[in-house]
């Protein structure tokens, strides 16, 4: 059976799915929004709201600020809609530029200045929650824990998290912050399977090619906190992609989800939450598509119950070699 995901367990009513919004507003340049974007927005959120999706996941950097901008002028032609739903948004990353180098900043003043930025730029007087996005190698945790506190303080964030950071980072920036952090977002998948691999690869050779970070997921789920999954539908390999390049591991895998999808009378798209929401973490996918038709296929998946079976049998398939 799906479990209840943690930010309900924590009076914070959030839908089971996430709708991410980094493919709103087009490319990833200066071109402006047009009114073909502000169509794709209204036509993605409809989907979602059909489905029950009442978060929507953003960050600072997405199609370089128009993802948000988007964003925040559908809201605007919906009086009344933003106290319905929840909204998230990252930070952290900077880009490069001729005097700069890629980098990541979690100093005191970018963070303040960055959320002030998706303010703007969504048109809200606060975001529900603020993720740091990637870990910053230089970051002084003081200054996280000042940024936060000024942040609740002001009313501008309500909550706060983090994104593809281990148990060890977690730890550090918690041991500064009186404010808990209640959200990691990982990269999971029936793909994207190392979370279930570095436990099952405990005192095995295998275990050395595995990146997820030990002891990440227990930590989580020992804390409560929130583990959401970016990229869950794995870019559409197992729900319709063309797979004439791929490993014999990824064709059998997607011939199972879409047995299996058969049988139960459902989407691709949705065994494939569904191998993710049967983990008893109560792993919260984000959805990166603004298909709407992709969207809608994604209906099932809170619904659905796998069987063990079920699920060793997806997991084995994808990991293309018998388990130990």
């Amino acid at each position: 059976m799906t479990k209840s995901i943690p930010l309900k367990t924590r009076g914070i009513n959030a839908s089971q799915l996430v709708l991410g919004c980094m493919r709103f507003g087009g490319g990833w340049d200066q071109t402006p929004i047009t009114a073909d974007h502000l169509k794709e927005g209204h036509a993605a959120l409809d989907a979602a709201l059909e489905i029950g999706i009442n978060m929507f996941d953003h960050a600072d950097i997405y199609t370089r600020g128009k993802a948000e901008q988007v964003f925040g002028q559908v809201l605007k032609e919906r009086p009344g809609l933003r106290e319905q739903i929840l909204i998230q948004s990252k930070c952290g990353i900077r880009f490069g530029d001729e005097a700069n180098p890629h980098r990541f900043d979690f100093s005191e003043s970018h963070i303040l200045s960055s959320v002030d930025g998706i303010l703007e730029r969504i048109g809200t007087e606060y975001i529900d929650f603020l993720l740091l996005h990637r870990p910053d190698s230089l970051v002084e945790p003081e200054e996280v824990a000042s940024a936060i506190h000024k942040l609740k303080a002001s009313g501008k964030v309500r909550h706060f998290g983090v994104s593809n950071m281990s148990q060890g980072q977690i730890r550090l920036l918690q041991s500064y912050s009186d404010e808990p952090f209640i959200v990691n977002q990982l990269e999971m998948s029936l793909k994207k399977i190392g979370f279930v691999e570095t436990g099952v690869h405990v005192n095995q050779e295998a275990a050395k090619n595995n990146v997820f970070p030990e002891g990440t997921l227990e930590y989580c789920r020992l804390e409560n906190i929130q583990l959401q999954s970016w990229g869950p539908l794995a870019q559409g390999i197992y729900s319709g992609r063309d797979l004439k390049n791929e490993s014999e591991s990824v064709k059998a895998t997607a011939k199972l989800v879409q047995k299996l999808a058969e049988e139960k009378n459902t989407t691709a798209e949705s065994i494939v939450l569904a191998w993710l929401m049967r983990h008893p973490a109560g792993i919260q996918p984000v959805i990166g598509t603004i298909n709407p038709e992709r969207i809608l296929a994604c209906r099932d998946s809170i619904t659905i119950s796998l069987t063990r079976e079920e699920w060793y049998a997806l997991y084995t398939a994808s990991r293309g070699v018998n388990m130990p």
